[in-house]
C-alpha cells in the first residue's frame, strides 16, 4: 500500500498534473475548454474550486481561472458569416479545402457560444471571498515551490495584485472613441514586448485575441513586467521577471484552441512543469486555506464586483 501511495503522489514528467481554479457556480464552460486545452499540450487538468480544494494527486502547475460565465455580445452570432464570406470574396483563387477550413474556424465561434451558453447558471455578480482566499494562497505556494503559473483575465488580476500590484476597476475611460468590445471571437490586437517570455513563447510580437472583462492591470506589482498592450494602452498580458514561468493574459486563450499560437501557451506551461521537482500537495493547501486572509485582496474583491 505504501508503494502505491508513493507511485501516485510521484512527480509525473509524462503528463504532469495541471490544476485549474475556478468558482463553485458556474464556469463550467470555463472549466470544460481549459481542461481540453490542456489536455491537447500534454497535461492533466485537475479543477478546483472552493468546495473542491483538494489536490490530492498533487499539482505541478498551476492555471488561475478567469469569472464567472459572461454571455459574449450578438457580434459574434451577427458577424461569423459575413466575416467568412468576406474573406473568401476578398481571396476568390482559394482551393475548396481552404475555404472549408477557413469556414470551420468562422463556425468555431457560435459554436463555443452555444456551449458557453449551455453551461452557464444565471449570474450574480459580486465578491467571491472563498475562491479570492484559495486562489490567493494556492499562487503563494506555487510561488514559493516555484511552479510555474498562468493567469487568466481576472487570474492575471489576481497575480498583479499578489504582487501588491494595483487595478483599473473599470477599462470603459479607455473606449471613448469606440465601444469595449466583449466576445469570444478575436476583436482586439495585441502588441508583445520584444524579448518577453511571452514573445518567446507566442514566437510573434503582434496577435488578435478575445475580450471578456472590464478590468485591467493599472500599477505593476512587485517584480511584475507589462508585456502586452492593446494600441490605447490596455494592459493585456503580464510575466514575472524573477520566476521561471509566471504569465498573465487578459484574454481567453482557452477558447482559441484551433489557434496554434494560442494553444502555445498551454504547450509552454505543460512543458514547464514537466521539469519542476516540487509539487503542492494536499497538505501544503490545507495549511495554506488555514492562514488569515490576505489584506492585499481587497484590491482584486473590489474589483470583482464589475462584470468581467
Amino acid at each position: 500500500m505504501a508503494n502505491l501511495l508513493k507511485q501516485k503522489y510521484k512527480i509525473d514528467r509524462n503528463r504532469p498534473t495541471i490544476g485549474i481554479t475556478g468558482p463553485d457556480k458556474g464556469g463550467g464552460a470555463a472549466w470544460f475548454f481549459t481542461a481540453l486545452s490542456v489536455l491537447l499540450a500534454g497535461g492533466w487538468p485537475v479543477r478546483i474550486t472552493p468546495s473542491r480544494p483538494r489536490t490530492a494527486d498533487g499539482l505541478q502547475a498551476l492555471i488561475i481561472g478567469g469569472g464567472a460565465d459572461v454571455d459574449p455580445s450578438t457580434y459574434e452570432q451577427e458577424h461569423v458569416i459575413d466575416d467568412y464570406l468576406q474573406q473568401t470574396l476578398r481571396q476568390p483563387n482559394k482551393n475548396i479545402f481552404r475555404r472549408v477550413g477557413r469556414f470551420v474556424r468562422w463556425v468555431w465561434y457560435p459554436a463555443v457560444f452555444f456551449v458557453r451558453k449551455l453551461m452557464s447558471r444565471k449570474l450574480s455578480f459580486g465578491l467571491d471571498r472563498e475562491r479570492d482566499h484559495l486562489e490567493f494562497q494556492l499562487l503563494d505556494q506555487a510561488t514559493k515551490k516555484g511552479l510555474p503559473v498562468m493567469g487568466i483575465c481576472r487570474g492575471a488580476q489576481l497575480m498583479n495584485v499578489y504582487f501588491r500590484g494595483t487595478l483599473y476597476r473599470s477599462i470603459n475611460s479607455f473606449y471613448m472613441e469606440e465601444p469595449n468590445p466583449a466576445s469570444v471571437f478575436p476583436v482586439k490586437k495585441v502588441h508583445i514586448k520584444p524579448g518577453s517570455k511571452l514573445e518567446r513563447v507566442l514566437g510573434t510580437q503582434q496577435l488578435e485575441v478575445n475580450a471578456l472583462h472590464n478590468q485591467a492591470v493599472k500599477e505593476p506589482g512587485q517584480a511584475i513586467d507589462i508585456v502586452a498592450r492593446e494600441p490605447n494602452q490596455v494592459v493585456q498580458g503580464i510575466e514575472h521577471t524573477v520566476q521561471d514561468f509566471m504569465i498573465g493574459v487578459q484574454w481567453h486563450p482557452e477558447y482559441l484552441p484551433q489557434s496554434k499560437l494560442h494553444r502555445r501557451l498551454f504547450k509552454a506551461l505543460v512543458q514547464q512543469a514537466k521539469g519542476v521537482n516540487q509539487q503542492i500537495e494536499e497538505q501544503d493547501m490545507q495549511a495554506a486555506l488555514a492562514e488569515p486572509r490576505a489584506e492585499a485582496l481587497k484590491e482584486i474583491e473590489e474589483a470583482s464586483i464589475k462584470q468581467e
